[in-house]
């Protein structure tokens, strides 16, 4: 006897508009109680929206395997279009988007130097302008690094050029590299690239970022593949702190180098390459370009980046 749910009809009903936020948020999170939460409804509420949407489809949608659940082949197809039709549904209610009283959700994927850069002056926008509106920062990590995903399933994500490719972009924070090494390191003021070849350093945002950042870029065109001492995971923010005093040098933008150029034991340094720009532009789907609250909060974005002395382009 097949015990598996049965689709219960084929129209479209006011339930299933209902249901699609939930839905989404299942197939995303991959979990009732994650779900749950980025809803801001209880667990119970999910896992009886999760049987209706099982009876809906005539499917399990979601497998457990061990302790965590997987996507069946039909919920996997569901995911893109699920997207495509809350985006769809948000975009004629947004018609016309109101910041004063919106209470929207916003969610972008960030390192921490863009959070570093852009997160007071955009909440202090949002909060003149926008006081309802919710901002979500995700955190950008290597260990996670499918950024085209990325974009797709937040409003934005801030990346440097070149990691996501067929995506509208605008520019927000143009900024150059810098050398920061620490007291024990045998380097005098204006560092060589043979400096940089000699001395151990401290990569950020794991190998695979951290070769592909101009300077390194640069480097290993003149042959020098620098000696990685240390590997951090999570951004630049702990870079300093693992440098200074050290024999070890890295390379950060020169504006989070100026939060820190007063830490005891770490000297900042020009970096010794002709090109050395670090720009980082806020690309999103294109499905979103012409949605009103969208382009409002674009528009907050590039001017939160200006407050900083960056030089955004109209989103």
């Amino acid at each position: 006897m097949d015990r598996r749910p049965q689709p219960t009809r084929n129209t479209l009903g006011s339930q299933d508009l209902l249901q699609l936020p939930v839905l989404r948020a299942l197939l995303r999170e991959r979990s009732v109680t994650r779900a749950g939460q980025a809803l801001g409804l209880t667990q119970p509420a999910v896992s009886r929206a999760l049987a209706r949407l099982r009876r809906r489809f005539g499917d399990e949608l979601l497998v457990r395997t061990g302790k965590d659940y997987h996507l069946t082949p039909l919920a996997q197809s569901l995911l893109e279009r699920v997207d495509d039709a809350v985006a769809a549904v948000e975009s004629v209610f947004a018609a016309d988007f109101d910041p004063a009283s919106s209470e929207r959700e916003f969610t972008i994927a960030v390192s921490d130097y863009a959070i570093a850069m852009l997160g007071r002056p955009l909440l202090d926008l949002l909060h003149a302008e926008a006081p309802g509106v919710r901002l979500v920062l995700q955190q950008l990590s290597t260990a996670t690094a499918d950024f085209e995903e990325v974009v797709r399933r937040c409003d934005g994500a801030v990346l440097p050029p070149g990691f996501v490719r067929g995506h509208p972009s605008a520019r927000l924070i143009t900024d150059r590299w810098v050398c920061i090494a620490g007291a024990a390191a045998d380097v005098g003021d204006a560092p060589t690239p043979d400096d940089l070849a000699r001395l151990p350093w401290v990569a950020s945002f794991g190998m695979t970022l951290f070769r592909a950042t101009p300077p390194v870029r640069q480097l290993r065109g003149l042959g020098i593949d620098p000696q990685v001492d240390v590997v951090v995971e999570g951004g630049f923010a702990a870079v300093p702190d693992l440098v200074a005093h050290s024999h070890r040098i890295a390379v950060v933008p020169a504006r989070l180098a100026a939060r820190y150029a007063d830490l005891p034991g770490l000297r900042v340094l020009d970096c010794p390459i002709p090109r050395n720009d670090h720009v980082l532009s806020l690309y999103w789907d294109a499905s979103a370009t012409d949605d009103p609250g969208h382009r409002w909060f674009r528009e907050v974005l590039g001017r939160a980046a200006g407050a900083t002395g960056g030089e955004p382009r109209p989103a």
